[in-house]
């Protein structure tokens, strides 16, 4: 363990100091969590920045982690990284003073300031989206000794992009009860801040559109790892171009299930009482990738029957 946390702290430097800075601030906020009485929306106002944290923190891992994977090194994609690490701490300092002021930091336009900082917060989003782009280009550009690994990257890196295109929408609309100054909400059908499922708070009566962006922006987890189960259990059964496909198979599941929860939450149903069509193009979802996943394996197996004969 010693040795992972030793080879780890020398990959991209200014990444792992920011995953060292959320960790530390994931001690905070979840003692804040705790401590702090106060509530906005319905939680415990340091439930925000606890979120955030472990998700920068998951997120700069990864990312750093992606760019050691490269097959050379690329200044290009490192300055992309220290800026998307810039960025990031733009936005967590915005989120902590806001907490520190008792007031919301997202959708917030009810006074000067207020509006600044989140204009501030949009600004940096935009352009940590472009450097991640750019590092996702890099990826594209520089293929990778390990197919399954190259395509999980940038896959990964591609889809978490989609998790951030699909909450434009929590950004321009407006519900008719929002309160004034306020520009902008994640639950459609409901205001903000009602019953929501425990930890993640998706609203459990109307719809929520921070689900697909949950999911999208965590491709960039869950293809890698499975690319690292399909190698390690995998491996020795399937070609590395069979297991390539599988996992191009999921990336393309993947990305529609991300669509799907959002094109749910649109229509304001709560993700755990969708109606007919939801759960019909759910299901449709599932057999398209059943029937790839079987074709994939089939035209695996006829390859490896034409090696052993030969």
């Amino acid at each position: 363990m010693t040795t992972v946390l030793n080879r780890a702290a020398r990959w991209h430097r200014p990444l792992m100091l920011f995953v060292a800075a959320m960790a530390a601030l994931t001690v905070v906020a979840a003692v804040g969590v705790l401590a702090d009485p106060r509530v906005l929306t319905g939680v415990p106002i340091w439930l925000k920045p606890l979120k955030f944290a472990i998700s920068f923190v998951l997120y700069g891992t990864t990312l750093a982690w992606m760019l050691t994977l490269l097959p050379r090194r690329s200044r290009t994609a490192e300055w992309a990284a220290t800026v998307i690490v810039a960025m990031s701490v733009v936005e967590m300092a915005i989120i902590v003073t806001q907490v520190l002021r008792g007031t919301t930091s997202h959708y917030n336009g009810t006074t000067p300031l207020n509006g600044a900082l989140f204009s501030a917060m949009g600004a940096a989003i935009m352009v940590l989206f472009l450097a991640q782009l750019v590092i996702g280009i890099v990826a594209l550009l520089r293929p990778m000794a390990d197919r399954v690994a190259g395509h999980a990257v940038r896959l990964g890196l591609g889809l978490s992009l989609l998790g951030m295109l699909v909450a434009i929408p929590m950004v321009t609309r407006t519900p008719d009860s929002a309160a004034e100054g306020i520009s902008g909400a994640h639950s459609v059908g409901v205001a903000d801040g009602g019953p929501g499922l425990p930890l993640v708070g998706w609203s459990t009566t109307g719809g929520d559109l921070r689900i697909g962006h949950f999911v999208g922006l965590h491709a960039l987890q869950a293809l890698p790892l499975l690319a690292m189960l399909l190698n390690r259990f995998l491996g020795d059964r399937l070609d590395e171009r069979t297991r390539a496909r599988l996992l191009l198979v999921a990336g393309a599941a993947y990305g529609a299930a991300t669509l799907l929860l959002t094109w749910q939450a649109l229509r304001g149903q709560p993700l755990l009482r969708p109606d007919a069509l939801t759960v019909a193009v759910g299901v449709a979802l599932l057999a398209a990738t059943a029937t790839a996943t079987d074709a994939v394996l089939a035209r695996g197996q006829r390859r490896a029957d034409v090696v052993v004969v030969a």
